[in-house]
């Protein structure tokens, strides 16, 4: 059954916004999992802008529910995944002057400090993930490199999906589509677990839902954005 992680960063990103306690996202991930969430995601960021160290600490000590830690390969980050010890670590691209993660980890260019970091989380127990473009070159090295799971960047389908009206039969919209089902087709031929998310909704998870194979998808805007009106 397709598995939903929740990620909780933007409940921190309005908490942050005044620099109080509140809204809680740990509480929010307690919220999510009575919901029905199968696991709750965070994206420990270089520069802390929304979700905290103390945050992913607390998520370990006070939830039951599953935590994919997102973060960029830095040794600080490392360091501090391995003590917190989350059931899945995943890589991400990071850029400072960015407002939301823009595009997929380059793996092969980082391979060699990549594949240090990846084994010493595999020896702690830790399933390593990692957030790529839709590229079958890409899908290979993360194999190479011992990866578990690959998340499939989303974004491209989503913005396509949105400028055209919404329109599944668009051309555009199918190309984007058969790029994310051909890439699940060769993480699965690899033996790994085939995720997806960023930018998905409401209005166009669905679509990709439907992919044969697909394990598990990340959603966190769009849910935080609705809650505010439910």
């Amino acid at each position: 059954m397709l598995e939903l992680g929740v990620n909780i960063d933007h409940v921190a990103t309005l908490r942050e916004a005044r620099k109080t306690f509140e809204p809680d996202p740990v509480w929010a991930a307690v919220e999510a999992h009575l919901g029905g969430a199968d696991g709750i995601t965070v994206h420990l960021r270089e520069d802390r802008r929304h979700i905290q160290d103390a945050d992913v600490e607390r998520l370990r000590t006070h939830t039951q529910i599953k935590l994919n830690l997102e973060m960029a390969p830095t040794e600080e980050l490392l360091e501090f995944s391995i003590n917190i010890t989350p059931e899945m670590v995943m890589f991400v691209p990071e850029g400072r002057n960015e407002i939301t993660t823009e595009g997929g980890l380059d793996v092969i260019s980082h391979e060699k400090h990549l594949r240090q970091m990846i084994q010493k989380l595999l020896q702690k127990g830790i399933m390593v993930s990692v957030f790529i473009d839709a590229d079958k070159e890409q899908i290979k090295a993360a194999e190479n490199m011992g990866v578990q799971v690959c998340e499939i960047h989303t974004g491209p389908y989503a913005h396509v999906f949105h400028s055209q009206g919404r329109d599944k039969s668009s051309s555009e919209v199918q190309r984007e589509l058969g790029k994310i089902e051909d890439a699940g087709e060769e993480i699965q031929k690899f033996g790994m677990r085939f995720n997806a998310g960023h930018a998905l909704n409401y209005f166009n998870v669905r679509h990709v839902a439907e992919i044969q194979g697909l394990s598990e998808l990340h959603i966190g805007h769009a849910i935080i954005s609705r809650s505010m009106f439910v």
